[in-house]
């Protein structure tokens, strides 16, 4: 089930923001989105954004981005939401992931309220819309 997971992604070059998108995508999460907020805001840098379509898939997310994660030596601050599991946050300072449900992706629709931020393109993913 972790065949396609990246381990070592991080040593790599790349971000560790892209580590979860990547995650993300192999655990076939929908309507991945990162957000470029640097010139936005001061108190995150990027926000990954993605949907689930069932609690279960939203949890497994949040728990391989945190194994990875604290595999590359970082720890979030927080994780918010994990047990309801509509929106589940995971707070790791200089990036925010974002993990909704259906019906609260439709709802908050963070990529409309936060406009003002670029949308970073994101050519490695399988395209799911849903």
């Amino acid at each position: 089930m972790t065949d396609n997971l990246p381990t070592e992604t991080a040593q790599a070059g790349t971000s560790n923001w892209q580590t979860a998108v990547e995650i993300a995508d192999a655990r076939k999460a929908t309507e991945i989105t990162v957000l470029d907020l640097r010139p936005v805001t001061s108190f995150t840098d990027f926000f990954v954004i993605c949907t689930v379509s069932n609690p279960r898939q939203g949890q497994a997310i949040c728990d391989e981005i945190h194994k990875q994660m604290k595999s590359l030596g970082e720890l979030p601050v927080s994780i918010e939401g994990f047990d309801a599991a509509e929106w589940i946050l995971m707070d790791y300072g200089d990036f925010l992931v974002h993990i909704f449900s259906e019906s609260a992706s439709k709802y908050y629709d963070l990529a409309r309220l936060w406009r003002q931020a670029e949308s970073i393109p994101l050519p490695d993913i399988s395209p799911r819309m849903e």
